[in-house]
């Protein structure tokens, strides 16, 4: 049996956990833990790529520069989420910015000080995942949060960065496995502190969980994913009309619950064929009896075949 499934079996409850279940599968991984340390004026610009990125201010004071909003300005204490987004840090948003990733590229140049006099302090990380996986979560999250600074989950991220930071620096024994698990934390910490402003008018499948209805489609879904689902059974499961179920869950989720079903499915699969499974093991192991079939719905969701690596 795939190694998914040997996980759900191996942990009670396991299944019952989507924010579980969806971590185990995405391969999440730590992005290097970094620091800023900065005095005078400056502005550092960084792309975005496919991961969750976290930045707090342990020290003074800056402005942080996202396309399409207002220049936000953070202060001591204050933790921010960025999500698959290019962005800007600067003490005056009116500078000139220079590449910030250029200045961390040299592996093992974690730090980097700018000015003769230390103003500002910021530590950053975050939380990469498997290739082609990582849309599932970031689509499903703002492209920026500002975390109340006193809020657990501000101080949860703040901490793990600084470890993020230290293991970075130390380069330890086990020093991966720690930085992987430290990743899973901040996704955690990322949809907690999501969930915790109340996203009811959002849509996405992590604020769609707020709805007991809802969030029961998508616990059966994981729960069973091989499983013939039909609009019917699923209906049937929560008490709703499949006219309902379906208008319902497509506002809130974005997809009706047989699409989000196939791309689940497709996440699960692509996650397993990096693993060496092959197609034939992947497609019954996700509820295709044909592998033609599966090889169809793969491409038309991953945009490419099963088989390309």
């Amino acid at each position: 049996m795939l190694e998914w499934l040997d996980l759900c079996r191996d942990r009670p409850n396991f299944m019952n956990d989507t924010f579980s279940d969806v971590l185990t599968v995405l391969g999440t991984s730590s992005v290097r833990g970094t620091s800023l340390e900065a005095g005078g004026a400056w502005s550092l610009s960084f792309d975005g790529r496919e991961r969750l990125k976290f930045v707090a201010v342990l020290k003074g004071q800056c402005w942080l520069v996202v396309a399409d909003r207002a220049p936000e300005a953070l202060n001591e204490g204050d933790v921010i989420l960025l999500s698959d987004t290019s962005y800007t840090v600067a003490s005056d948003p009116g500078l000139e910015p220079s590449d910030g990733m250029e200045l961390y590229a040299s592996p093992g140049h974690n730090t980097v000080r700018i000015g003769e006099h230390c103003d500002t302090v910021m530590i950053g990380g975050g939380s990469g995942f498997a290739a082609g996986c990582g849309s599932f979560v970031l689509d499903a999250l703002p492209r920026f949060l500002k975390i109340p600074p006193r809020s657990s989950s501000a101080r949860s991220i703040a901490s793990t960065l600084a470890a993020l930071k230290d293991e970075a620096d130390a380069e330890r024994l086990g020093g991966g496995l720690v930085a992987a698990r430290l990743a899973d934390i901040l996704v955690v910490e990322a949809i907690r502190a999501y969930v915790a402003t109340h996203p009811e008018d959002k849509v996405s499948w992590i604020s769609a969980l707020a709805d007991p209805r809802l969030a029961k489609v998508i616990r059966l879904i994981h729960e069973d994913v091989a499983r013939r689902w039909t609009i019917e059974a699923l209906a049937r499961e929560v008490g709703m009309s499949r006219s309902a179920l379906t208008l319902h869950f497509s506002r809130r989720v974005g997809r009706p619950p047989l699409d989000y079903l196939t791309r689940w499915r497709m996440i699960l699969a692509q996650r397993e064929l990096a693993l060496g499974r092959g197609v034939a093991e992947v497609a019954a192991a996700v509820g295709y009896a044909s592998q033609s079939a599966f090889a169809h719905a793969f491409k038309r969701t991953m945009g490419h075949t099963p088989r390309r690596r």
